[in-house]
């Protein structure tokens, strides 16, 4: 099952990162908190959260990035973020 989140419109300011915390505790069905260890993986011990944030983060002149994607696995899911700010989900 896909799950896709665009929380872009909605949040506006919170990092990729965050939003692959917030997409894996809808699909656990916990609070956003409960997403750590030992019961979770920690999403550093899988990739650098910063760097994630930094790759896809606006041009220094503000624009958004055109293209890009980054695939891993995180908790046991199928983890792609893109560069217009979509995380999906998929078991």
């Amino acid at each position: 099952m896909l799950l896709s989140v665009d929380r872009t419109s909605e949040t506006g300011t919170q990092s990729l990162s965050f939003e692959i915390i917030d997409a894996i505790a809808e699909r656990e069905g916990v609070d956003t908190t409960e997403i750590e260890p030992p019961e979770y993986e920690a999403l550093y011990d899988v990739l650098n959260p910063e760097a994630l944030d930094a790759l896809f983060a606006p041009c220094h002149d503000g624009t958004q990035r055109s293209t890009g994607r980054v695939k891993f696995t995180y908790c046991g899911y199928d983890v792609v973020v893109t560069s217009d700010g979509d995380v999906h989900i998929d078991e």
